[in-house]
């Protein structure tokens, strides 16, 4: 299962500008949370294949994390149009992450 971060980390102006859903991934590859979620998250948005997901590497003076408010790994934020629609942290069960999919529409 991938643990990679999207490499280059892509600018704040960018996400912002991305049409449709977006689901950005904020944590480390090191991070224990950030594992034991990569099976619920990758179960989950395998029924959702129109959802662009995009994990960011997080961690002191990265920039993009703080302009998202990310304090706990990991954060998953919700764009639609490139707007943030909702945000999970920690996620823990399928519903949780339907829940906030379910938001896109």
């Amino acid at each position: 299962m991938e643990t990679q971060a999207t490499s280059p980390e892509p600018s704040r102006e960018e996400l912002d500008a991305l049409p449709g859903p977006t689901l950005l991934e904020f944590g480390t590859a090191w991070c224990g949370f950030c594992r034991a979620a990569q099976p619920l998250i990758a179960s989950t948005l395998s029924h959702h294949p129109e959802v662009r997901h995009i994990k960011v590497e997080d961690g002191p003076g990265r920039r993009l994390g703080r302009s998202y408010r990310v304090k706990l790994w990991p954060t998953l934020v919700l764009l639609v149009d490139g707007q943030e629609a909702g945000r999970v942290l920690r996620p823990a069960t399928p519903d949780e992450l339907e829940a906030l999919l379910a938001l896109q529409r």
